[in-house]
């Protein structure tokens, strides 16, 4: 019964997968372009999972739609954009208590110090900064664990210009 966002979703990764793995999660893939979506509707009925659902936006603007903002237990998000970028984008989203799952490479410890305050500024806290195999593989990823604390200000995300411009 909980539910996840994948911010950014592109392919599926990591959402189908988790959905795939945990079949009980509720899933919604978010993305822009809509034709990555599309692929991922067929996918979705050729492997016969339910509980997935596709929006097709932008994450800054979806974000503010209540039916939306902090309504997940966990929001993840891969190879989109720097980290004080992406916690502007996806901790809106998160509800208080629950997560938000970055997968960053292994060499983003500047990117990591450098997100605190933005972290902070949002509503979120450092839990852990996780690196891992992928099995069968010599590649090493990292997953950085925040930890929502206290709702995001309405006036977060700023617009997609703004978060560029001057990142928190």
């Amino acid at each position: 019964g909980r539910r996840l966002l994948d911010v950014g979703t592109g392919a599926g990764f990591p959402g189908m997968v988790l959905k795939i793995l945990v079949p009980s999660l509720d899933v919604t893939l978010l993305d822009s372009l809509n034709k990555r979506l599309d692929w991922l509707v067929e996918t979705c009925g050729a492997l016969g999972l339910h509980g997935v659902r596709t929006v097709h936006a932008r994450a800054e603007e979806k974000s503010h739609d209540p039916a939306f903002r902090e309504q997940f237990d966990a929001v993840t998000s891969r190879a989109v954009a720097e980290l004080r970028t992406l916690c502007e984008l996806c901790l809106p989203y998160v509800k208080v208590g629950g997560v938000f799952l970055a997968m960053k490479s292994v060499d983003s410890d500047g990117e990591l110090s450098a997100a605190g305050p933005a972290m902070e500024a949002l509503g979120g806290r450092l839990e852990a900064a996780s690196d891992y195999e992928i099995p069968g593989t010599e590649v090493r990823h990292r997953v950085v664990i925040i930890k929502k604390f206290a709702q995001t200000q309405k006036k977060f995300p700023r617009t997609f210009a703004k978060i560029k411009k001057n990142p928190l």
